[in-house]
């Protein structure tokens, strides 16, 4: 796909990954709109993109974004979904609120600005792009709703890169990080609950706040890393349905194919061990 006078939508701009991908479009000559539920851009975002709030889980503003896009530059050729958060926690002990409104951002985000954005894409042809998690494909104990929605968000990216193949020149991709170095571990263990534990996964809150589970310890990667896979996904003259970020995104997505019997003491025995080094090492 060339990238000369390229259009890109971002969500999750501000930070992280998504200020990396940002970055990584603007280097490559596309005309990026960074959007974030956050007014406070990067300084060398601010300079270099066009910078505008935007509330994945708000139709109305996702659709006044669209079209000030459109009416600016006449064209959309990309979109990027990467804004997410993560809630951690057990199960039980998770709320259906919770996890309900982090499903309107991990999962009706996409589909809103799939809507939004298809009709424009039709026209000369675009990329969906999504990022997603390993987390998708197999689930850690502790981050069980953050799991459920990325693989939510896997399948409904699937089948709606099925239903566009060989129509209107439109390709869907998903990336796939595993641990990255962002502001996420901090999120996920500020949405903890400080009481009302339920005694039973002691040792998964520990996973969670001593251990891996949630940093990844020395197992992350960089934003630009994954940023890289992005810009591959929407430039690639033949793009992968997947982009793995990294050699251990590659191997905990095909962990999947274990049985349960040897996966699930896997999970366990991470968190156990990464909680005791987590511990040890401070």
């Amino acid at each position: 796909m060339s990238t000369g006078d390229s259009v890109v939508l971002l969500t999750g701009a501000a930070s992280g990954i998504g200020a990396a991908t940002a970055r990584a479009f603007a280097d490559n000559g596309w005309t990026v709109y960074a959007t974030d539920i956050e007014s406070e851009f990067p300084d060398d975002i601010g300079e270099r993109c066009r910078c505008l709030e935007l509330d994945v889980t708000d139709d109305a503003q996702i659709a006044a974004v669209v079209d000030q896009i459109v009416a600016e530059t006449g064209r959309l050729d990309g979109l990027v979904n990467n804004a997410g958060y993560g809630v951690a926690g057990p199960v039980e002990d998770v709320s259906i609120d919770a996890t309900r409104e982090q499903f309107d951002v991990l999962v009706h985000g996409p589909h809103r600005l799939a809507q939004a954005v298809l009709p424009e894409l039709r026209e000369h042809g675009g990329r969906i792009i999504t990022v997603s998690s390993v987390l998708g494909h197999t689930a850690s104990p502790g981050l069980g709703a953050y799991s459920a929605g990325k693989a939510a968000v896997e399948s409904l990216t699937d089948a709606l890169r099925i239903e566009v193949a060989g129509a209107d020149d439109v390709h869907v991709s998903l990336v796939e990080p595993a641990w990255v170095e962002t502001g996420f571990a901090d999120g996920a263990l500020g949405s903890l609950p400080d009481e009302d534990r339920t005694p039973t996964y002691d040792r998964t809150y520990d996973a969670l706040e001593d251990g891996w589970v949630l940093t990844g310890g020395p197992l992350t990667t960089t934003p630009e890393a994954v940023a890289a896979r992005v810009l591959a996904a929407a430039t690639d003259t033949q793009p992968k349905a997947r982009y793995p970020v990294g050699a251990f995104a590659t191997f905990v997505r095909w962990t999947h194919w274990l049985p349960a019997r040897l996966q699930d003491p896997i999970h366990r025995g991470f968190g156990r061990a990464s909680a005791f080094l987590g511990r040890w090492l401070r």
